[in-house]
């Protein structure tokens, strides 16, 4: 094992960094240091050599080449198993470098903050850090690389105990860390400039999708199990996650979040996000059994309720707004698995704490959960990538097909049960009245049966209803089935070969039809 006599160090992270190099410092290390590191370690009387000196050359390009210096890299790389390296280096008058403590620039915090521009992003790339610390690690033989303050303490005493040498396991686990660290670093860099890119307005859409995508996630927390008991699972994010989604949102009570708990979370968030109106979504199994608009929280979840309260039991329910006093008491008589919300007053919480088993969890500001970068889904072996499905719900685009016009009520039906068909399993079919579904029909193989379910769910309430389909009718017999249940007008993407068959009907049957051009399938 390599006694450790000198180290550079150049850390972004500055935690407990004097404190290490004090220690460092009592054991005889030989320190050397940049920028930021340097004028800390010399306010705290810490003694350090600044790189400039070690290298004969200054700091330049505003702290942009700084480390870049073979008296640097030499003494990192070098094999010291090798004589003609150790030759060199006395030639050359290197002196070894036997630690490299660096962390990189705060490249995601930079990104994620509101305003910042893409050359203040750029500046934020670190060259020298990154390229020390894989020398570090591809000599890791001879060489220890620490990039994680919380190993600070281990290795002082690892060196305390061994006479200033650190193992050669502990070596290669530092290593190993090292190359995780840069790894996840280019990685944001990677997903920043795809993002970037992405974004431009003029980009030729056979460019729209980089050639390569580099992931780079943290585990938030182990789960009890995954979908099913046999499965393991966790949670995972992003090295960045915008504010208001899942993975950043505040837990306020209950216990953990299972693996379903999440996956119909996020279902019921963006369902409710869609407006702009106090909403809620009742979620079961990944699909909406009831969704509703009106003036107030509380009267959105009671008409959501009263969509299919048997489904509604042991359900995910989501607010796109602050849950007051009046909402949360109407909540106690449901079994409610996990209850999301934008905020929570200051005195709800108590009151839903009655309901012990129920999870709260708080988003934060819905407008920050627009979806940017792409929708992944994995497959086995790889992932399929596509934009996220984004509608302007410009129904005065949408196009009139019947002899019938449906009245300006119809129309803002229309327009709800349609961004809540987006948000149902394919094929969908949802009946809609006065703000809220009365009947949904989800994930079946064939839409007139999807059509079939949503009426048997909506019974004597379909009369006067409206319907949205995700996708265009193939045949005319669901558009019979929502007509027979009492529909009064349909919204749907049109394209069938039998769309003629379709309009002749609603018009034989004094119902209107609107076709708005763009499909929603859910899988």
């Amino acid at each position: 094992m390599t006694q450790i006599k000198r180290a550079i160090l150049s850390v972004s992270d500055k935690t407990r960094i004097a404190w290490f190099a004090r220690e460092l410092d009592r054991m005889g290390v030989e320190l050397i240091s940049t920028g930021g590191t340097y004028k800390l370690l010399k306010k705290e009387g810490i003694k350090a050599t600044p790189v400039a000196e070690v290298t004969g050359f200054p700091e330049c390009l505003d702290g942009r080449v700084k480390t870049l210096h073979p008296k640097i890299h030499g003494g990192i790389l070098a094999d010291r198993s090798k004589p003609e390296h150790l030759r060199q280096l006395e030639f050359q008058k290197i002196k070894p470098i036997d630690l490299v403590v660096v962390n990189l620039y705060p490249f995601a915090e930079t990104v994620a903050k509101n305003g910042v521009t893409f050359e203040e992003a750029i500046e934020q790339i670190d060259i020298g850090g990154p390229t020390m610390v894989r020398a570090a690690a591809k000599n890791h033989a001879h060489v220890a690389v620490v990039v994680n303050p919380s190993r600070y303490e281990g290795i002082i005493e690892e060196m305390k105990d061994s006479g200033g040498r650190l193992s050669y396991q502990t070596r290669m686990e530092l290593a190993r860390e090292a190359f995780e660290h840069t790894a996840k670093y280019d990685a944001m860099i990677s997903a920043y400039l795809s993002r970037a890119t992405s974004s431009e307005k003029e980009k030729p859409r056979e460019d729209h999708f980089p050639q390569e995508i580099k992931l780079s996630l943290r585990k938030v927390s182990e789960l009890r199990y995954g979908e099913n008991p046999h499965q393991a699972g966790a949670l995972y994010a992003y090295d960045d996650p915008p504010m208001g989604s899942l993975v950043s949102a505040r837990k306020v009570s209950g216990s953990a979040l299972s693996f379903n708990n999440i996956l119909d979370a996020e279902a019921a968030w963006s369902a409710v996000i869609e407006f702009d109106e106090p909403a809620c979504a009742i979620i079961k199994h990944n699909n909406p059994c009831g969704a509703a608009i009106a003036s107030d929280l509380k009267e959105a979840y009671l008409k959501a309720y009263e969509c299919d309260p048997t489904s509604a039991f042991g359900s995910v329910v989501a607010f796109n707004g602050t849950i007051n006093e009046a909402c949360a008491r109407a909540l106690l008589d449901n079994f409610i698995e996990v209850l999301i919300a934008q905020e929570f007053d200051d005195d709800v919480i108590e009151i839903l704490s009655e309901k012990k088993d129920m999870r709260i969890i708080e988003m934060g500001n819905k407008e920050s959960t627009i979806r940017k970068g792409f929708d992944l889904r994995h497959i086995y072996g790889g992932m399929l990538v596509q934009d996220y499905d984004t509608d302007p719900y410009q129904e005065s685009k949408w196009k009139l097909v019947t002899k019938v016009a449906p009245t300006h009520d119809q129309i803002e039906d229309l327009l709800f049960a349609w961004k809540v068909c987006k948000h149902v399993k394919s094929n969908a079919i949802v009946l809609a009245r006065n703000g809220a579904t009365v009947g949904i029909g989800a994930g079946q193989m064939s839409r007139v049966d999807s059509a079939m379910i949503a009426c048997e769910k909506a019974s004597e309430r379909a009369r006067g209803c409206v319907v949205a389909s995700d996708a265009f009718f193939p045949f005319p017999d669901a558009v019979d089935r929502v007509i027979s249940a009492g529909a009064l007008s349909i919204v749907q993407p049109g394209g069938s070969v039998r769309d003629a068959e379709v309009i002749d009907l609603c018009d034989r049957k004094g119902v209107s039809m609107l076709f708005t051009g763009i499909r929603h399938f859910r899988h």
